[in-house]
């Protein structure tokens, strides 16, 4: 990718995407909460369709995240599903709770297109997101988490082939597709 990541929000459609995060999630846990419908976005810009990614913390640590690589709909819509989806489907946790929801923080992650990385030294910490894959395996880690774990861009390809249920080497074998996006953060 040559060319940096150039979708751009306003403030106030990051306003709105987080607003809706919290207005998703609270409508499954009212009693008798459905998946309900996202209430119509303010722009166009928020009709794209681009991957991307919610993530939900609690005390600085993960508590759910869920998300779609590429758009299949409107941003808007995706934002509204994959809320409710790292609220309630992750099944790395237990579903989110009132009390819980109280305190959880909200990041969301807009994902350009995703394509091959020509070459493995352009990875740059922070601006690069990465996939890894071989056969059926497959992991990927959003571009902030490296910066997260002060990871530099070997221990970020170690990790992502980790996540993948590789070993840590597999980004180095030729059999091993990298793949690569940026993303907007919020």
């Amino acid at each position: 990718m040559s060319e940096p990541f150039r979708f751009s929000l306003t403030d106030q459609e990051k306003a709105y995407l987080k607003d809706l995060v919290r207005l998703s999630i609270a409508s499954r846990l009212k009693p008798g909460g459905g998946p309900g419908q996202p209430p119509e976005p303010p722009t166009e810009t928020l009709r794209a369709q681009l991957g991307a990614f919610v993530t939900l913390e609690l005390n600085k640590r993960l508590r759910g995240c869920i998300g779609h690589l590429v758009g299949s709909g409107p941003l808007f819509t995706t934002i509204w599903n994959m809320a409710q989806a790292a609220a309630f489907e992750d099944p790395r946790f237990s579903p989110l709770t009132p009390r819980e929801f109280a305190d959880v923080e909200v990041e969301i992650s807009i994902l350009s297109p995703i394509t091959p990385c020509p070459d493995v030294e352009r990875i740059e910490i922070g601006r690069h997101g990465l996939i890894v894959r071989r056969g059926f395996q497959s992991g990927l880690l959003l571009p902030q988490v490296a910066v997260e774990w002060k990871w530099d861009r070997t221990q970020f390809l170690e990790q992502t082939c980790r996540k993948a249920g590789l070993p840590p080497d597999a980004w180095r074998q030729k059999d091993t597709e990298i793949l690569w996006f940026e993303a907007e953060v919020f």
